[in-house]
């Protein structure tokens, strides 16, 4: 069983380090294809978009035809768009390679969280979604370094022949040894299930906390998608520097979601989804107080950006677990149709979120600071839901 956790665990990095691998050579893209920085960012929230949308269409289709079938699919489909990225001159053949990419990771993602489902129940099933999560938390530190380091040493295309020399291993791990999983009286689904997701979205409160998590994503991603720009080309940070920066608030937010998993038991989930609140108000202001209050001289360093960042995405660790299972309770008997919603609005309302901010013509700090406000005002709403809602839950996983 351990061999068949840690497969899906290959499955499920396929996304994080189709997200954060490239970071520190976004600049080095935006120069090797003749296009400005701001439109090569625009690829961070359109591959989670993808996604995002994906996961109303794969679910399906990993009940209809079997997860090892979806599997070796998306692993072929993350190959060829890692290669045509690697290989790109133009940016639309680049933007090409990204929506490749998204569409392969709706399938892998859909199949190892469904894998877990299908073999392991209660704490079994607990701890391997501990485990998955947990590496979710551990690749955004780790992947931007390992990055650099490539694109350092061999130019911006190596992260991702590394993206398609990766998928290649798993894909012959998968043929070999993944087995098919999908139980013998799953039902299959004909077409979309649109009356089940149309009577969901009509729920204010299941919104309201979809949104919640949607905001809190978009503001992590409007951050991410400006930060190699602001550090390195602004801030004159090195590849290997910014990884470094980068790497170390991966970290932090792995130290706020153990102390927010501890509070949930203490505190209770209304006032997370409250500091979550908080905690990206103080962020915005933090932000716009450096841009207006301090020197001209000091507005590129790289702190002016980090700090007010570091306090605003513990508002993710905070809203994110909460939220869901707020979100998620009253379907007991529509889980993975709720699931899949939920996922929808969290991925592609964020990365759509994220994407208009992102395309305004402001200032990046500014285009940050209003997605920190617009994700405290998210998570407000979600918190005067939550204040109508009885029960607690002892830990999130």
């Amino acid at each position: 069983m351990q061999k068949f956790t840690l497969i899906l665990l290959s499955l499920v990095l396929l996304a994080p380090l189709g997200i954060d691998l490239y970071l520190p050579t976004l600049p080095q893209i935006a120069e090797g294809l003749n296009s400005p920085v701001s439109l090569i960012q625009i690829t961070i929230p359109l591959f989670l978009l993808v996604m995002g949308i994906g996961q109303l269409i794969t679910g399906p289709l990993v009940d209809n035809f079997g997860r090892k079938p979806l599997a070796l699919i998306g692993l072929a489909l993350y190959i060829i768009g890692s290669a045509i990225a690697a290989t790109s001159t133009l940016w639309p053949v680049f933007f090409l390679a990204r929506i490749i990419q998204g569409c392969a990771v709706c399938c892998t993602a859909v199949v190892a969280f469904s894998g877990v489902r299908d073999r392991l129940s209660g704490e079994d099933a607990a701890r391997a979604y501990g485990f998955l999560n947990g590496a979710l938390n551990i690749v955004p530190a780790l992947a931007p370094l390992l990055g650099g380091i490539l694109a350092e040493a061999y130019g911006w295309r190596m992260p991702f022949w590394f993206l398609c020399g990766y998928a290649v291993v798993i894909g012959l791990i998968v043929l070999l040894w993944l087995p098919e999983t999908r139980p013998a009286d799953t039902l299959r689904v004909k077409g979309l299930p649109l009356a089940q997701y149309a009577a969901i979205a009509r729920e204010p409160r299941f919104l309201a906390f979809a949104f919640a998590n949607a905001g809190a994503l978009g503001m992590v991603l409007t951050y991410v998608s400006l930060a190699p720009h602001v550090l390195m080309t602004e801030g004159g940070l090195t590849p290997l520097q910014f990884s470094f920066a980068f790497g170390a608030n991966g970290f932090w937010i792995m130290l706020v979601s153990a102390f927010v998993n501890k509070t949930i038991r203490k505190a209770g989930r209304p006032f997370c989804l409250a500091m979550g609140f908080a905690t990206m108000l103080i962020g915005a202001i933090l932000l716009m107080m450096g841009t207006t209050l301090l020197p001209a001289a000091w507005q590129n360093h790289w702190a002016l950006y980090m700090i007010p960042v570091a306090v605003s995405v513990a508002g993710l660790a905070f809203t994110v677990g909460p939220a869901t299972s707020y979100a998620l309770e009253p379907y007991q008997q529509q889980a993975g149709v709720a699931s899949a919603l939920q996922g929808f609005i969290q991925m592609a309302c964020g990365a759509g979120g994220s994407m208009a901010i992102v395309a305004l013509p402001v200032a990046e700090k500014s285009s940050l600071a209003l997605m920190m406000l617009l994700g405290a005002a998210l998570a407000l709403t979600a918190w005067r839901c939550s204040k109508k809602m009885h029960g607690r839950v002892t830990a999130l996983k």
